[in-house]
């Protein structure tokens, strides 16, 4: 059981002192294969061997982060910058609020992901200085919009996690309907909204001075330009809203996405001239996010081939009990240790439903309640992971101008606002349900 609580440890720790959050994932997965009793050159291979799990991931981030930018030059997103600025310019809680909305819409509605953020967030953060915004505030709206959605609504990337979580028990002996998933993440997901609201009128309500850097550079100057809508941007409209279509018929992003671009090119709105550096924007701007993920799954991968998760999750089980409320608060606790190292929700899921199913079973626990600790255990240290894409999305955009630290700025308040009240909130679920 040491070695995950260990290996995390040592990820958290190297993160906390500003250590790069690859090498710390790496050193992460060093450390876990070394305490297995693997040579470093073995778990290197393991680590190497386990990044294909994310693979479709990241190529999905790279394409949405072209789509972005195809969506970025024809200047339609300035429409709505602008209308950020006339509206909400000097209200700063109507202002997080919106961010965390239309941060909810990029997992439904519009399924982009986190591709949108540094796209719409950095021409916005002068006036994030001007309106004496706390970044963090911004970042626990962004990470809020990233999360509650899937885990709450039954649509676009709620679709796939609620399907994984229903697999997951499934395929280890346990019934469940895509209803029953998304009834019992409700209460979990609400957790969340108790999380925001507490960040955004208590924490980070009061005016934060802007820090000073030397040098300024360029995000943000083009927040003052003018843009009228026009037939580039109803395309622009219409290849969103095919790309949604897509998505969803096929439950695949990668083909959502490639939907979008190619319409956009299709219909003339991007040039075919600047293909090339469309899609080298577009993985300039989401390639180190889809790289963190790819080693943060063959972190996972060492995890789970030496055992280690199982490990834990068994030492536990061993003074659990027949107490419910016992039983469900150390299930909770194990999958924020785990999701915390390998920073995926998603693919978290399959490993915890694999080992919890058996347990809550010979519990007694439910079928919902039992989504309830797999869903909520999957969703926990998603925020506030050095790792996850809820975190390093946000710090993507607001980190533009060199005044935002990833660690500090995003991770500890997402996890301070987020895992707690999840934590709570799927510890109740469990139990009532």
């Amino acid at each position: 059981m040491w070695i995950v609580i260990i290996s995390v440890l040592v990820m958290t720790v190297l993160s906390l002192l500003r250590v790069n959050v690859i090498i710390a994932i790496i050193a992460a997965g060093l450390t876990a294969g070394l305490m297995a009793g693997l040579t470093p050159v073995e778990a290197v291979e393991l680590l190497v061997e386990g990044m294909g799990g994310q693979s479709t991931t990241a190529l999905s981030y790279i394409l949405l982060g072209a789509f972005a930018v195809a969506i970025s030059y024809t200047g339609i997103t300035n429409l709505l910058v602008n209308y950020l600025i006339k509206m909400l310019t000097g209200k700063k809680t109507m202002m997080l609020l919106a961010i965390a909305g239309i941060a909810s819409l990029s997992q439904n509605l519009v399924p982009v992901h986190i591709a949108f953020i540094p796209i719409l967030i950095p021409p916005l953060l002068k006036l994030f200085d001007k309106m004496k915004i706390d970044r963090r505030g911004v970042a626990t709206a962004l990470t809020f919009g990233l999360k509650a959605p899937y885990i709450m609504i039954p649509a676009g990337f709620g679709i796939l996690f609620h399907q994984t979580i229903v697999n997951g028990m499934v395929n280890n002996g346990s019934e469940l309907t895509m209803n029953q998933a998304a009834l019992a993440m409700l209460i979990p997901g609400s957790g969340m909204i108790v999380g925001l609201l507490i960040a955004v009128f208590i924490t980070y309500r009061k005016p934060k001075e802007p820090i000073e850097i030397s040098e300024e550079t360029d995000a943000g100057e083009e927040m003052s330009q003018e843009v009228t809508f026009n037939r580039n941007h109803a395309f622009t409209i219409i290849a969103i809203v095919a790309a949604l279509v897509a998505q969803i018929m096929t439950d695949n992003l990668i083909i959502g996405a490639l939907t979008g671009l190619v319409l956009m090119f299709a219909f003339l709105v991007v040039p075919f001239k600047q293909g090339d550096s469309i899609i080298s924007e577009g993985i300039a701007m989401m390639g180190t996010i889809a790289f963190v993920m790819l080693v943060a799954s063959g972190y996972g991968h060492i995890l789970q081939e030496t055992d280690a998760v199982q490990g834990l999750v068994e030492a536990s089980s061993n003074v659990l009990g027949d107490n419910k409320v016992i039983i469900a608060f150390v299930l909770l606790l194990v999958g924020l240790l785990v999701t915390m190292g390998i920073g995926s929700s998603f693919g978290t899921v399959p490993i915890l439903a694999a080992l919890y199913v058996p347990i809550c079973l010979a519990a007694g626990f439910s079928p919902m309640a039992t989504a309830a600790l797999i869903g909520t255990a999957g969703a926990l240290g998603d925020a506030g992971s050095p790792a996850s894409d809820s975190t390093l999305g946000p710090t993507a955009g607001l980190n533009a101008d060199g005044k935002h630290n990833h660690i500090w700025d995003t991770c500890v308040p997402t996890f301070i606002h987020y895992n707690i009240p999840l934590f709570i909130f799927g510890w109740i679920a469990a139990v009532i349900l």
